[in-house]
């Protein structure tokens, strides 16, 4: 009378975050009698899913006003001279980001493991052939999306006052200030998946 002896290992990994890997076992069989064939099949699936979702948004907001006051000279014998100082405005904004989902990919490639396993049949009897199936299976998916914004808004004003010479026997100088505004905007925006 012939008997089969037959051993089937599968195996399932599931990834998900936090979730550890899973791999088969190997199959091992003692000892395979006389006339005994032995079947030893070994199937390992590996069902990845990745996905990064990375939003980075940067506002830079600056709102700044300057005026000089008014150089007046009036009502005297013998005018003099009369001056304001300058109004400037300056904003510098710089925004950094850098974000690597490398590490993901690796911890996914790790967990996953290899797959391979022996299957043994340490002692095979007569007319007890042996048969090994082994396959393996890995799909991934990968899902990476990448919203990224950078909103810089400067409003500036400056403005001079006025400058008058009036009523005087002998009119001096007046003079009004400078009015300047300036602005710088640096963005750098890494997204390395």
């Amino acid at each position: 009378m012939k008997r089969l002896a037959r051993a089937t290992v599968a195996a399932v990994t599931v990834l998900g975050l936090g979730v550890p890997s899973i791999v088969g076992a190997a199959a091992n069989i003692n000892t395979a009698g006389p006339s005994s064939p032995v079947s030893l099949s070994d199937n390992v699936n590996h069902n990845t899913n990745l996905v990064n979702t990375n939003l980075l948004t940067g506002v830079n907001t600056a709102v700044q006003g300057a005026s000089t006051g008014s150089a007046n000279v009036s009502g005297n014998t013998t005018g003099g001279a009369a001056g304001s100082g300058a109004a400037s405005n300056n904003n510098s904004s710089n925004t950094t980001a850098v974000v690597t989902n490398t590490g993901a990919a690796a911890a996914l490639a790790a967990a996953m493991g290899s797959g391979n396993n022996v299957d043994n049949v340490n002692t095979q009897g007569p007319s007890s052939p042996v048969s090994v199936s082994t396959s393996s299976n890995t799909n991934t998916n990968v899902v990476n999306t990448n919203v990224v914004t950078v909103v810089n808004t400067a409003i500036q004003s400056a403005s001079t006052g006025s400058a008058n010479v009036s009523g005087n026997t002998t009119g001096g100088s007046a003079t009004s200030g400078a009015a300047s505004n300036s602005t710088s905007n640096s963005s750098s925006l890494v997204v390395t998946n």
